[in-house]
């Protein structure tokens, strides 16, 4: 009987302890760049396009005009919205609003199109 409950204690601390290894350091395979977007972004930015104004898509021309020339401008972009664009600063943490970013700034250099 004895046995048994120091079994059940260790499969409880090790379940614990993946369970915070995934939530803090699981989401690098967890959740890939493409998938982050589809999930957050892609409905108003499909492709890099804007549904809702066209001249504000995230191709590489349209980002350049409007400032946003680095990664990090694109992660200020993410955290912060701007006018119709939501914030995701309390959604995403700061890893995943990286990861967006710097799938944003290869995709715009790629034209959004698909790699070979």
């Amino acid at each position: 009987m004895v046995a048994i409950f120091f079994m059940l204690k260790r499969l409880v601390v090790c379940c614990l302890v993946v369970s915070v290894w995934l939530g803090t350091s699981g989401m690098a395979w967890a959740e890939t760049a493409p998938q982050l977007f589809d999930v957050h972004c892609a409905g108003c930015h499909p492709n890099g396009a804007n549904i809702i104004r066209r001249g504000k898509n995230l191709k590489q021309k349209a980002l350049k005009r409007h400032g946003y020339t680095s990664v990090d401008a694109i992660a200020t972009l993410i955290t912060n919205g701007k006018g119709l664009m939501s914030a995701y600063g309390d959604l995403l943490s700061e890893d995943e609003i990286t990861t967006l970013a710097d799938y944003v700034w290869d995709q715009a250099a790629s034209n959004w199109q698909p790699a070979k």
